[in-house]
């Protein structure tokens, strides 16, 4: 007995008639492999999305909540583009299988489309802005917080793929984005009321909004953006995420001097480094490295899943971390959040099939 696969196999029929006027049938079978990744794949990926997304955030929280010796958060920024960059170089060795085709691959992807190169200054920069703003934030806001509010990410994305890509979204979509307004508010309202946390650290929460509030608006522009420069371009992503490296590198080599340039001369590039502080710089630069090899093999259901898993998480790991009082107003707006993730994450209603076509009649004139 053969076992069940996925092929797919598709029938073409075509009639032939002959100057005798008998017809001849004709039949040809075309098979299409598509193998999808057995569950267990999209099981690790679930648990792997999930980690990393709560993950990151709580230990850049946790290493910034730290009593002593503070390093430098445009330092970390900088040293987390230098690793992206070498990842990526690495992967496209891989993906090349020859020191001579990465090469060339590099020089042809790199310097022989200046034009193509130079597109990506924009996400680039936008991206390094929105990593320096991760950090002002979570030094400002507890993790659990910062974890919910983030979702406003998905709000602008969505904004900005109507305006940018005219992307189409449902009713339900729609609805769901209104439920993420309604629960960041909730969540918003809530953390205006907390200034300090178990550490004894002095947070400004009007700033720690301000500063994730702009770090969701680049991150939908920035996303769209290079969306945008993808589905125009046959280059590999990791070909693109080298090109994005090198520019977020330069900037933020930029950004380092004008904001703790005189400060890291006196200190050192490294200082207040530590294991913790090493593990921040590493999550950040392979998350979404990781994210985009992850949701290869999964779908936006889980996605959706993974970001809710992440949600909560966060949510109860500030508590036992943090001594985070979870609250009414901020438990209502965590569910909203969630709901909207899971909603906004649901597929389209397929559309019908379309009619099968009359067969082809050849007509044989001899």
């Amino acid at each position: 007995m053969s076992k069940a696969n996925n092929n797919k196999i598709s029938t073409s029929t075509t009639i032939v008639v002959t100057p005798n006027g008998s017809k001849e049938r004709s039949d040809t079978k075309t098979q299409s492999t598509s193998q999808r990744p057995g569950s267990w794949v999209k099981y690790v990926s679930l648990v792997t999305l999930a980690i990393q997304n709560a993950s990151l955030i709580l230990i850049m929280s946790y290493s910034r909540s730290q009593p002593g010796t503070m390093y430098f958060s445009t330092t970390a920024v900088v040293m987390s583009e230098i690793i992206k960059i070498v990842t990526c170089l690495f992967l496209v060795l891989i993906q090349e299988q020859s020191l001579y085709g990465w090469v060339s691959a590099l020089y042809s992807g790199i310097v022989g489309q200046p034009v193509e190169t130079l597109k990506l200054a924009v996400p680039a920069l936008i991206y390094t802005l929105q990593n320096n703003l991760q950090f002002v934030a979570v030094s400002n806001l507890n993790a659990a917080t910062f974890q919910v509010i983030y979702q406003m990410k998905i709000l602008t994305t969505a904004l900005f793929s109507v305006c940018m890509l005219y992307k189409r979204l449902s009713m339900t979509q729609w609805f769901s984005l209104f439920l993420l307004f309604v629960g960041i508010a909730a969540v918003q309202l809530e953390a205006t009321g907390a200034k300090n946390d178990n550490s004894g650290q002095e947070r400004n929460v009007a700033l720690g909004l301000i500063a994730v509030g702009f770090s969701c608006l680049s991150s939908g522009f920035a996303g769209v953006y290079f969306e945008k420069i993808l589905k125009g371009s046959n280059a590999s992503i990791w070909l693109r995420n080298v090109q994005l490296g090198l520019y977020g590198s330069v900037i933020g080599l930029i950004g380092m001097y004008l904001k703790d340039g005189p400060d890291i001369v006196e200190h050192g590039f490294f200082y207040g480094y530590n294991t913790l502080t090493w593990t921040v710089i590493v999550f950040q630069a392979l998350g979404g490295l990781l994210v985009a090899v992850v949701v290869k093999y999964a779908d936006n259901i889980l996605k959706g899943f993974a970001t809710s898993i992440a949600i909560i998480i966060s949510c109860c790991a500030s508590v036992l971390l943090f001594d985070f009082q979870l609250t009414l107003l901020f438990s209502a707006g965590t569910t909203l959040v969630i709901t909207a993730v899971i909603l906004y994450s649901r597929p389209k209603p397929a559309s019908p099939p379309p009619a099968p076509s009359p067969p082809t009649i050849h007509i044989d004139k001899k």
